[in-house]
């Protein structure tokens, strides 16, 4: 997606503390917890009272801020075309997998009459 083309250069690790995370978005601490409250798919690990992101939830997070700040959609409209975004995404996997089975059945098929 375009936002990922927008990508910002993290460093090469797997999980980021609410901090570094605020740092490499401009966005403040205490607005990443409210939106975590706001979009369910801000879902750090926590450990030992720390939040923990990975690099999908920050770049959830760079879309959300975008939309909220670039495109002035509202919590509301950003929860609607996050989910909505996360519906087709979970549609289209399934898809490729039935595709690959499909597939799979008909190598099979050839084998067997070939």
């Amino acid at each position: 997606m375009q936002e990922k083309a927008i990508e910002i250069r993290l460093p090469d690790k797997i999980y980021f503390r609410i901090g570094e995370v605020s740092e490499y978005t401009g966005i403040k601490p205490y607005v990443l917890r409210y939106w975590e409250s706001e979009f369910g798919e801000i879902e750090p690990i926590r450990r030992k009272s720390q939040r923990l992101y990975d690099r999908d939830t920050i770049y959830t997070i760079i879309k959300i801020k975008n939309m909220l700040y670039e495109q002035n959609y509202t919590i509301a409209g950003a929860k609607k075309k996050l989910k909505e975004e996360f519906t087709s995404d979970d549609s289209k996997s399934d898809d490729q997998h039935l595709i690959e089975e499909l597939l799979t059945e008909l190598k099979s098929l050839k084998d067997l009459l070939g």
